[in-house]
């Protein structure tokens, strides 16, 4: 049976328009000419940032004077959440070695690589949960020079707490620059930086557009679009609950989508009464963002069973999804496409989003399909290696060189061939000397 709406969504928000994609374009040409002259040049007109964009050790120890000691404890106490979970991702990632045939063994190797940009969000929020997240899992990775950069706020520049936290996860450098000027100091290695291997973090849609540009040359964690959440619940949760958890997503933007599916109707009618109270308590400006996005963005949907649920959010594949019902076992095991899974009313998505430990930078806009989060992983090139001696080489040597020529590639069967030869050289000249 097909779901039920109850509430729709008018229409979404594209991820990338036209002109973004082409201003993008454009700024990412100028940077590559100009380097570091022209980034300084749009930090001072798009951020209005007329300080220095390196920060100076002196600049964090002021900065981390100013933060309250129990602010500090609080990020500390999330930062060792958040380096605790990737050391244990770390250490699920290793080396091996088989000898696939007596002579023939082959393996891989975990190699981090040197250099990553973790962009770091500023703007609307003071993202001290984003600067952990990326910085402290590239770290835990074992990558050699990090960079990370944050747009300035006001003339104070990048925020204290945020400074502090940044410092805190392990950043080789600080650069007080944002937008798509930030994202190419760290690709292109401006400002004392080397260029970055991988580029991190979420951002809005010019940061998500450069990524997406610069890809191939340059990793990226994913194409990141606006956040989004899916709750899936039972008649045992509660409707306020429910509701609290919906507008807690949709303050981070207007184009931010939650939906809920529900397999009670009452549960459905009596979150659709209490979440315009509970926006309308927040303050500006998240009361609007979480308005508009739930005007415009937010679903409701009614279900049969618990099937038809989990089915509905495989299609979806959100970026978060929040169980509350019964037989957690269940859904733990059944579903297949999201970003992160909070199992339970007493795992808030807002706990994954600060300090529980595993990454908050996620795959949005249905990419959960095919990918998880960031992790140590995105940090890593499982690369391999292989070695061949003679007990292995004749019968090697012989497929590969008819499997070329079926192929073709008379080049590829000769580099066989020649082995062969050198073998059959090397043990006729052995023979004649023991003989």
């Amino acid at each position: 049976m097909p779901v039920t709406p109850l509430k729709t969504a008018p229409g979404e928000t594209p991820q990338a328009a036209a002109d973004i994609i082409d201003t993008v374009q454009v700024m990412l040409a100028r940077l590559r000419q100009g380097g570091g002259q022209v980034a300084l040049e749009y930090a001072r007109t798009l951020d209005n940032w007329q300080g220095e964009i390196t920060v100076s050790t002196d600049a964090i120890e002021k900065a981390v004077a100013k933060v309250p000691q129990d602010l500090k404890d609080d990020i500390r106490w999330a930062h060792d959440n958040i380096s605790r979970f990737a050391a244990a991702q770390r250490a699920t990632a290793q080396d091996m070695e088989i000898e696939l045939r007596p002579g023939l063994i082959a393996g891989q190797k975990q190699i981090p690589l040197s250099a990553a940009g973790c962009y770091v969000p500023g703007g609307r929020y003071t993202h001290i949960a984003s600067a952990l997240m990326s910085i402290a899992t590239a770290r835990e990775a074992g990558v050699g020079d990090i960079t990370a950069c944050s747009p300035p706020n006001g003339s104070e520049g990048i925020p204290a707490p945020m400074l502090y936290a940044m410092h805190l996860a392990g950043a080789s450098r600080i650069l007080c620059i944002g937008g798509v000027q930030g994202i190419a100091a760290m690709a292109f290695g401006l400002f004392g930086a080397p260029p970055s291997d991988i580029l991190v973090g979420p951002g809005n849609a010019y940061v998500a557009e450069a990524k997406r540009q610069l890809f191939g040359p340059i990793g990226i964690d994913m194409f990141a679009g606006p956040t989004d959440s899916l709750i899936l619940a039972d008649e045992s949760a509660d409707p306020l609950t429910v509701a609290v958890d919906l507008v807690s997503q949709a303050e981070h933007g207007v184009n931010s989508p939650v939906w809920l599916a529900t397999t009670h109707r009452p549960l459905a009618e009596a979150v659709m009464t209490e979440v315009p109270r509970l926006i309308a308590d927040l303050p500006e400006p998240n009361r609007t963002a979480a308005d508009i996005a739930w005007r415009d963005m937010a679903e409701i949907v009614l279900c049969d069973d618990d099937e038809e649920m989990a089915q509905y959010a495989d299609q979806k594949a959100p970026e978060h999804l929040h169980v509350q019902a019964r037989d957690l076992g269940f859904w733990r095991d059944r579903l297949r496409a999201y970003g992160s899974l909070f199992l339970g009313e007493n795992t808030t998505v807002s706990f994954g989003d600060k300090a529980a430990g595993p990454n908050h930078v996620l795959p949005t806009s249905g990419a959960a399909r095919y990918t998880g989060g960031l992790s140590v992983h995105k940090f890593l090139k499982t690369v391999t290696w292989q070695q061949v001696d003679e007990r292995a080489l004749p019968d090697l040597a012989r497929v590969s060189a008819r499997i070329s020529r079926e192929e073709r590639m008379e080049g590829h069967a000769r580099s066989a061939d020649i082995r062969l030869d050198q073998l059959a050289n090397t043990s006729k000249l052995s023979a004649n000397q023991n003989g």
